[in-house]
């Protein structure tokens, strides 16, 4: 029999005070002229000081606090989706190791006629993000090809670089080994190609209307050769592997497990690395998810602790003052998720904090929870996509010496724009979520029937 738990504002306060110091923190070193200042102040250690909070305020002994803590932490769910952070990282940085990175991006570009280079930029960094899950990793590759291709084009600045940018963030929010995409199934208990199912008819017709739209107004002004860049084709082979294999529905473990294993030999083959290096790079991997990894374990705990003393069923009580039925009950939990990412810049911590909430709405609304994954992903990625102080931005700013103007690219996020609108429309037809997500969901059973 499940606990009544009593509503209770008072357990927001560790969320709420995890939000004020990472927030605060980066607002006053922004102030200062720090640069990266919202990405100064760790998060990890902000997270932990709001552990301690909660420690601090909820009734019990530390010995109890911490038992439900624990609870939260190790929560199935939480313990896969860290297991699948670790194998994306490894099966990118390998991939990247051995030259799976700059093959796909120089293909791309001698491939895509000069005269659509604009749309090109999107299109590269659609795909590369899409077969890597990561926008970071994308934007700091094709950034600086980019920048060039201004230069030599007569392009606009502010134009390339959104599409640069909403190209990354396109796989961000669309691929199966994504982070973004991760935390949105596993905080929903979805299948991963049921996600990509229903987020694919959103963010498909959106990518189709920029494409146009770039063709239409990201003419160059001079022609430019992008035709004799080195690519090697086998390279680009562990980036098709993985995609291929998520979207026959192949288990994410081995699907990760197999790219990392292609990339890894066609590395050692090619002798860009050697099984030595190898196992390096994976490690390598692995620490480049320690911070979402630990975020996600001490999220989760909190999570917990929240629920626990009333903070979930508090939320709840609020949000349905507002919610009338299905179609505002999605509208409610975009806009949460996107609340979210506004206060830690990070759309996969955005996703992991508002998933429970979001996941308890849908129940109460029947909003399917593989429709739910979609929306919290979209969400979360459209506000990172708008924010001058996400990575993503600041990234591209650094990479530019200053050359491009943040409020300049926000306006020429074209996809971003679209995307949401496509989104939004996605609520008041439920026949298009019918025709992508194979049948209906059971909320006793937790699956679809």
């Amino acid at each position: 029999m499940e606990k009544n738990i009593k509503p209770n504002g008072f357990a927001l306060i560790p969320f709420l005070s995890f939000i004020v110091i990472y927030l605060g923190a980066g607002a006053i070193l922004a102030a200062k002229g720090v640069e990266f200042a919202f990405y100064q102040f760790p998060a990890v250690v902000a997270i932990l000081f709001a552990t301690i909070v909660g420690f601090a305020i909820f009734k019990g002994t530390i010995d109890e606090n911490f038992a439900i803590f624990a609870k939260g932490a190790g929560n199935p769910d939480i313990m896969c989706m860290l297991m699948i952070f670790l194998l994306a990282g490894g099966f990118s940085a390998v991939a990247k190791a051995m030259g799976g990175v700059d093959s796909t991006v120089n293909l791309g570009l001698s491939i895509i006629p000069a005269q659509y280079v604009t749309a090109g930029v999107f299109i590269i960094a659609a795909f590369l993000s899409f077969a890597t899950g990561t926008s970071m990793g994308t934007v700091g590759a094709v950034t600086p090809i980019a920048i060039g291709l201004v230069d030599k084009a007569g392009l606009s600045m502010s134009l390339v670089m959104g599409a640069c940018l909403c190209g990354a963030l396109f796989g961000d929010n669309l691929s199966m080994i994504s982070d973004t995409t991760i935390s949105a199934t596993r905080t929903q208990k979805v299948e991963l190609k049921d996600k990509f199912r229903s987020n694919f008819g959103i963010a498909i017709p959106a990518a189709l209307i920029t494409v146009v739209l770039l063709l239409v107004f990201g003419a160059p002004e001079t022609v430019v050769q992008v035709q004799q860049l080195d690519y090697s084709m086998i390279k680009v082979l562990p980036y098709l592997i993985v995609i291929l294999c998520a979207l026959v529905g192949m288990n994410v473990f081995l699907v990760l497990i197999l790219g990392t294993v292609s990339a890894g030999a066609i590395g050692i083959a090619l002798g860009d690395m050697t099984f030595l290096s190898f196992t390096q790079e994976i490690w390598n991997g692995f620490q480049g998810m320690i911070e979402v990894f630990l975020l996600s374990i001490f999220i989760g705990g909190i999570a917990e602790m929240t629920k626990e003393f009333g903070g979930i069923a508090w939320i709840l009580e609020k949000i349905k003052k507002f919610l009338k039925g299905r179609k505002s009950a999605q509208c409610g939990n975009a806009l949460f998720a996107g609340l979210c990412d506004v206060a830690t810049a990070n759309n996969t911590i955005a996703i992991i904090t508002a998933g429970q909430v979001a996941s308890d709405v849908s129940r109460e609304y029947g909003v399917d929870p593989r429709k739910t994954a979609s929306i919290l992903d979209i969400s979360a990625c459209v506000v990172q996509g708008m924010l001058p102080y996400s990575a993503q931005f600041l990234t591209i700013v650094a990479l530019s010496e200053g050359r491009v103007d943040p409020i300049g690219v926000i306006g020429h996020n074209w996809y971003l724009i679209i995307l949401a609108i496509c989104m939004v429309i996605s609520f008041f037809i439920p026949k298009m979520d019918a025709l992508l997500i194979k049948g209906k969901w059971n909320w006793d059973t937790n699956k679809a029937e």
